[in-house]
């Protein structure tokens, strides 16, 4: 299981015997348990998880709406200390992403000191020019963060990019932890496990700290989803159902003097604060798109008044923008006058020239991305990659550079996996969730952690085939 190329989150590094002392009990217990057990253990997650209704539709893919996002039961490992430092880093970077964008829609300051360039701010598709001059409630833009890192050492963590328009995955989050306590009771009496349960009780509080204080009754709060079709439709249907507020669709949503209401089988009900699943695109026809059937027609009006809050703000697409990332050092120096406690992945922006000639010369050795690309879609893995992509990418870069970003090929940590021939290291990332409202940022100690399943695969997103792990953050 240990490997020479990577770290493995298990052994260490270079082929190391001696187990990490978080892992022993983990060393233990598949020691201990038969490849036969284990693979039963496995199935019965998988009925789980069908039974509850746990799909993720894959676009272009007939067979989508029955995909089960594949679970791996070994569970992934973080001592506190090792979170505690992550904690800090991460509740740094959201603080410099709520600055920049209360600034890039405001003052604009970090544009005029030519931190960032400017056009790359104002020409981005994701810049809502109908949020300049406008403040949400606590100058709070980004609610709810996802933010994925990667593991190249023992202590050594970078992000790898900010989620800070509508992330997801929070609900196999907490769905993975439920399933394992089901599944391995006796695993978690070997350790401390500091608790993920907490999320949904967080993010009400969360939602409720940023409503308008206008309102004069207590805040309803309500989650705006596309509707069934959307491939993240069962994330929005369980946190709805979590939070005890309910999951609404644009038709079932007015507005009427510049107030957002909900159709009730009591009459109208007035809202306060909608936690938003759909693109700024789709939320208001009146003023975004005009063919859109997912939004609220005067929604923009409510909101540019006051009388109601959006989580996420709406004009954050800008920050999840590849090219706005690799800026994010001298973002949080900008504005907090400190050093970045969590790194940033080494990253060539195509749209300079030197950049551009060095990432065409090395392509093979490169990852190249789209800098408004998700769910790894549109994206190059050098390493990985054929003659063929290869010429098609060059071709890309060359008409197009601005559109691209490139990193070089981290050798992402590894996990002990169970796989077909037994237990196996298969890369993994890392995407915690950060809340922060009115009431400060808190984050939940664990996240989503991913696990490509094929052997060398370096890329873990569900939409590619990847799977979950839970992930259980343990006292030293």
């Amino acid at each position: 299981m240990p490997t020479t190329r990577a770290f493995d989150e298990m052994y260490g590094h270079h082929g190391a015997a001696a187990v990490r002392d978080a892992y022993a009990p983990i060393a233990d217990w598949l020691a201990e348990s038969p490849h036969d057990v284990m693979t039963a253990r496995r199935r019965q997650a998988e009925l789980f998880f069908r039974r509850i209704g746990i799909t993720f539709a894959v676009y272009g893919d007939p067979d989508a709406a029955e995909r089960l996002i594949p679970f791996d039961i070994v569970p992934r490992i973080l001592g506190k200390t090792e979170w505690s430092a992550m904690e800090a880093g991460l509740v740094q970077r959201v603080t410099a992403l709520n600055s920049f964008l209360a600034d890039i829609y405001g003052p604009q300051d970090i544009l005029r000191a030519g931190i960032v360039p400017e056009e790359l701010v104002l020409r981005n598709p994701g810049f809502n020019v109908q949020m300049i001059g406008k403040r949400p409630v606590g100058d709070i833009w980004v609610h709810i963060a996802g933010i994925d890192l990667v593991r190249t050492d023992a202590d050594d963590f970078y992000v790898l990019e900010d989620n800070a328009r509508t992330p997801s995955g929070v609900s196999y989050m907490l769905e993975n932890r439920e399933v394992m306590l089901k599944l391995v009771p006796e695993l978690f009496a070997k350790f401390r496990i500091r608790p993920v349960e907490t999320y949904p009780d967080l993010l009400l509080d969360m939602l409720h700290s940023i409503a308008p204080s206008n309102t004069g009754h207590d805040p309803t709060a309500v989650l705006l989803t596309p509707g069934q079709h959307n491939s993240a439709f069962y994330e929005h249907s369980f946190l709805a159902d979590k939070l005890g507020i309910e999951l609404v669709e644009g038709s079932d949503l007015f507005v009427v003097d510049e107030k957002v209401f909900m159709r009730t089988t009591e009459g109208p009900r007035r809202v306060d604060v909608i936690y938003r699943r759909l693109d700024d695109a789709f939320l208001d026809p009146l003023v975004y798109r005009p063919d859109s059937m997912l939004g609220v027609p005067g929604l923009m009006s409510a909101y540019d008044a006051g009388n109601v809050s959006i989580a996420n703000a709406v004009g954050t697409g800008v920050a999840d923008d590849k090219a706005i990332y690799s800026y994010m050092p001298e973002i949080i120096r900008f504005y907090s006058g400190a050093e970045p406690i969590l790194k940033n992945v080494p990253t060539w922006r195509c749209r300079e020239p030197e950049a551009l000639a060095y990432v065409l010369d090395h392509l093979p050795e490169l990852v190249v991305k789209e800098v408004d690309g998700s769910g790894g879609y549109g994206m190059l893995v050098g390493p990985h990659a054929t003659t063929g992509q290869i010429d098609e990418f060059t071709a890309k870069l060359r008409a197009n550079p601005e559109k691209f970003i490139a990193q070089p090929t981290l050798a992402l940590s590894t996990c002990p996996t169970l796989c077909d021939a037994g237990v196996e290291a298969r890369h993994v990332d890392l995407r915690p969730f950060v809340l922060t409202g009115t009431n400060g940022s808190r984050i939940v100690p664990g996240g989503l952690t991913r696990v490509a399943l094929d052997q060398g695969s370096l890329v873990v997103n569900s939409s590619q085939g990847g799977g979950t792990k839970d992930t259980w953050v343990v006292d030293d």
